[in-house]
């Protein structure tokens, strides 16, 4: 397996402090984080691989509207941005999640201790509202199935508490495709009481046709301290989309022939979705001597209505309906306790929680024709109340001696999916399918020098089927509670090393799975699912952070991963081999950026993004997305004056104007597995700030 390429060692070099005597120490080597050990703990003490994304990596020179903006520079992800706000961005950790046909799936997703993901393990990132991110944490590796039935990873943002003199803002951005965005907000600290107020409108024409969005977001944060041993955060949060357009996949002469080409379908049905999220949500801390009570409850509602573009004459457009809709309700909780343990060699803590969530669909579907007339809500053909619901007590122990580290959690999950068919007309299709497993995980650190870290990490996960993959039997007929969870063994060694004013985070893990889920069929916006049997993936991380000199700094996030099937399947599409590689994986990805910041006013940077070819379905022989290569650009400038700030934000992407692939939809039954990424595009910004 070759993990480098003259080209991959030339972008690597900038990474490498090789003048130690120039460099200055500002840049911040070893955040906190929280993720993973459950309390704020340096990561280069950690014995698995977790990243911490700063506010200022989120925010200078960015857009603030899709995560995949920084997700890049984390070594082990894949983040693919769909261009289509009606599917929402593809991430995947070592190759979970790669088969996702909208959304997020088998990654946690968490923003301020409020799952954005449901029981089942279905998240959306456009949740994150990424103006108000104090940091971004990021978990890969065996100790992630400490979080539950996600087996990939977490990705977990923070947003910042309400500090300091109150201030209010405006910011306003353009750029190409009739891309703008409205940005207001309010925040500061008054008699011990934070606030973070939030509110922000994205407009954009798409940069393929038929793939117009609006998207409002809010957000509203409190935090305050109810005494000295406790504080307490309320936190609301909301997204509206009404009418997203949706283009569809292309295939692949369709795609060459014109990159912003829609499907005709997409007109024909007018493909589309709309979309109101809210949520609240509390999170309380309180000190009880040397231990430490945290409480966390949260509730929400979700609206969604989807126009598919399934023929009137197709089967599932009578049984399932082209027109999906539905109500959510959801709610849950998290409890747990710190303790530490005296009277034992070096520091142990103990850690024992329980977390709860539900979510219950009122969901329908409606014929989308009525009559000759196409893309409109027809006949009600489906009626259901789906509930998904999980409990999952964990313990965990973290333990620090001499030069050793060890943690070690058990966790207990469980998602319980009910379905109450009420439309009976074709039969009952009700029923409750459980799923249960023990998730252990180990890890051990050692500290051969303060300078140079070595760690080991174990750990056993299950992904459960989500609500949507059970959504739909081969044979048309109600839910597949025929589909297994998929159980992996997952292996991790790694160094971290800290080399003047380099850090360097290297690890190599092997995953094995059994009963992996993949797609069966995925025709018109419906995706039906089976269980394969295994799956091996191998791969190699690097990342490296840098200070080069006194203005200058560089990161480097490298993935080497071979996700293959380890035995024989069938398929609708034929036998799938073993050796065959997962589609929507690449083999190689490759982030590198130099930043410049000769004074405390402006900074700008050049961005790197490299990705192997991908794989679009199992049997491996449709055309697969070809590698790419692309660079970006950006700037931005700051000003104080009294009791004003101002910023201007310049921004290129793609300066070399490639054509490229930029996602895949994995296993599409017509063929139209790929979504053109943008050509050269422009982005410019300004704001103004002002301090009371």
């Amino acid at each position: 397996m070759k993990y480098f390429t003259p080209a991959h060692l030339a972008l690597l070099l900038p990474g490498l402090c090789l003048a130690p005597v120039v460099c200055a120490e500002t840049l911040e080597l070893d955040p906190s984080v929280i993720t993973g050990s459950r309390s704020a703990s340096p990561s280069f003490d950690l014995p698995y691989s977790v990243d911490s994304i700063n506010q200022e990596q989120i925010q200078d020179g960015q857009l603030g509207i899709n995560a995949s903006e920084v997700l890049s520079r984390v070594p082990g992800l894949v983040v693919q941005n769909r261009q289509n706000y009606a599917q929402d961005l593809q991430i995947s950790s070592r190759g979970f999640g790669a088969r996702s046909a909208f959304g997020v799936r088998g990654i946690k997703l968490i923003a301020d201790g409020i799952p954005a993901s449901t029981p089942d393990g279905q998240g959306q990132a456009a949740t994150f509202n990424l103006d108000t991110a104090e940091r971004i944490e990021v978990l890969r590796g065996p100790a992630a199935t400490l979080y539950g039935s996600n087996a990939g990873g977490v990705i977990q943002m923070f947003s910042r508490d309400g500090e300091g003199p109150p201030r209010i803002g405006a910011e306003t951005l353009v750029g190409s495709d009739g891309m703008s965005k409205n940005h207001l907000t309010a925040e500061g600290a008054t008699d011990d009481v934070g606030f973070v107020l939030d509110a922000s409108r994205m407009d954009t024409d798409g940069y393929r046709d038929h793939s117009a969005a609006r998207r409002d977001q809010t957000f509203a944060k409190l935090n305050l301290k109810p005494d000295e041993d406790s504080k307490l955060a309320l936190i609301y949060s909301s997204l509206e989309q009404n009418g997203t357009q949706d283009p569809l996949g292309q295939s692949w002469e369709a795609y060459k022939a014109d990159p912003r080409s829609v499907t005709p379908n997409a007109l024909t049905y007018n493909t589309r979705k709309s979309i109101d999220h809210q949520q609240l949500g509390l999170n309380y801390e309180r000190y009880i001597g040397d231990a430490t009570l945290q409480v966390n409850a949260y509730t929400g509602t979700r609206s969604v209505i989807q126009y598919l573009a399934i023929p009137p004459t197709a089967a599932s457009n009578k049984q399932g309906g082209g027109v999906v809709q539905f109500d959510r309700k959801f709610y849950g909780g998290s409890l747990r306790w710190m303790q530490p343990v005296y009277g034992v060699p070096g520091d142990l803590t103990l850690i024992g929680g329980l977390d709860f969530d539900q979510s219950q669909d009122s969901r329908h579907g409606y014929q989308n024709f009525i009559g000759s007339e196409l893309g409109v809500k027809g006949a009600l053909v489906r009626d259901e109340v789906d509930t998904a619901r999980s409990l999952d007590p964990y313990v965990q122990a973290n333990w620090a001696l001499d030069n050793w580290t060890v943690q070690a959690g058990l966790r207990y999950s469980t998602m319980e999916m009910d379905v109450d068919d009420q439309f009976l007309s074709n039969g009952d299709a009700s029923g409750t399918k459980r799923y249960e497993k023990a998730t252990p995980s180990v890890s051990v650190m050692y500290a051969f020098t303060p300078e140079l870290h070595g760690y080991i990490s174990a750990g056993k996960g299950f992904e459960t089927p989500t609500q949507a993959e059970l959504a739909y039997s081969p044979n048309g007929q109600g839910f597949n509670f025929g589909l297994k969870p998929s159980e992996s063994t997952q292996y991790e060694m790694g160094l971290k090393a800290q080399l003047n004013n380099t850090r360097i985070n290297a690890a190599i893990f092997q995953i094995t799975t059994e009963d992996e889920l993949v797609v069966l069929s995925n025709t018109g916006g419906r995706t039906t699912y089976q269980n394969a049997g295994r799956t091996l993936r191998r791969g190699f991380e690097l990342g490296v952070e840098s200070q080069l000199a006194e203005h200058w700094t560089s990161t480097l996030a490298y993935t080497r991963l071979q996700a293959t099937y380890d035995s024989d399947f069938a398929s609708t599409s034929g036998t799938v081999d073993k050796g065959n590689y997962l589609p929507g994986v690449p083999q190689t990805t490759l982030f590198a950026e130099v930043n410049w910041k000769p004074a405390d006013w402006v900074s700008t940077a050049i961005e790197g993004m490299y990705r192997s070819k991908v794989y679009v379905e199992d049997t491996n022989t449709a055309k697969a997305a070809p590698a790419y290569t692309v660079f970006n650009w950006r700037a931005k400038f700051e000003q104080k004056i009294e009791h004003w700030t101002f910023h201007q934000t310049l921004r290129l992407d793609n300066l070399l104007d490639r054509q490229y692939v930029g996602s895949v939809i994995v296993g599409d039954s017509n063929s139209r597995y790929y979504e053109a990424a943008p050509g050269r595009s422009w982005y410019a910004g300004a704001g103004a700030q002002y301090s009371f």
